[in-house]
């Protein structure tokens, strides 16, 4: 990451960090070589408060090596591809992570994609992968261990619905790979369907706690997709725990 992307990311997450009074809760060093990150989404689209708080909890741990952030092809649909490469984000394909991982950095992932990232607010304290177990795949070929880390970010607007029929009706599953479209209340946008997964909004301060969770790897024997639900089981777990007392908006 150059330099000026660097500020500009040193500066949003020292904001967040105050504003959403962000706190980190590390159960395991990290492993020496590098890692899969496994997360899931607060509220997705382009911008997502959970990417800042993994920022905030990995620049607690110390470690210097780059992060190659999978990120959803929207961001090159719109044109924005060439800025968000600059914050080391890389289209969310088995090969750019695989060239991230062979070149000895960390890679993060958000194996939910839009249908986590959008999902309603009935569903904030879910970890929703949607069956997906590529990640799980990604790291037994690579070689990798998978490190956990689970955020709560799932109150910064009110998401009525997540839109998978809409979705789906609009042809978007297939224009731009997108599975959800979704209906939110947010400032300054209000009542809105989709845009706000596109465009910035105000966040409201909710509070933001993040477990980065010990490294874990596959078992002798064990298939991918066994693996990707072991992995989703210990998220969905501890999101509830983290959850379970939690006053909505106020934390």
């Amino acid at each position: 990451m150059d330099v000026v992307p660097r500020q500009i990311v040193g500066m949003s997450v020292a904001v967040a960090r105050f504003y959403h009074r962000m706190e980190a809760d590390h159960r395991g060093p990290m492993p020496r070589g590098p890692v899969l990150f496994v997360a899931n989404h607060g509220f997705g689209g382009v911008f997502d408060l959970n990417v800042l708080a993994f920022a905030s909890a990995y620049e607690q741990t110390g470690d210097k090596r780059r992060v190659s952030i999978l990120t959803h092809q929207i961001a090159w649909a719109l044109g924005l591809g060439r800025v968000v490469e600059k914050f080391d984000a890389t289209p969310a394909n088995h090969h750019a992570a695989v060239v991230a991982l062979r070149a000895r950095r960390h890679v993060l992932v958000f194996p939910g994609g839009d249908i986590d990232g959008f999902k309603s607010w009935s569903d904030r304290n879910r970890v929703m992968f949607d069956g997906r177990t590529g990640f799980a795949r990604l790291a037994t070929e690579a070689g990798v261990p998978i490190v956990l880390v689970t955020a709560g970010a799932g109150e910064s607007l009110f998401v009525i619905s997540g839109g998978r029929r809409l979705a789906r009706l609009a042809g978007l599953d297939k224009l731009l790979r997108l599975k959800s479209f979704p209906t939110s209340i947010s400032l300054p946008w209000g009542l809105t369907t989709g845009f706000v997964g596109l465009l910035p909004y105000l966040p409201l301060p909710t509070k933001i706690t993040t477990t980065v969770l010990p490294a874990m790897t596959s078992r002798d024997g064990e298939s991918a997709d066994d693996y990707a639900h072991r992995v989703h089981e210990v998220m969905e777990r501890e999101l509830t725990a983290m959850t379970e007392n939690r006053t909505p908006f106020v934390g």
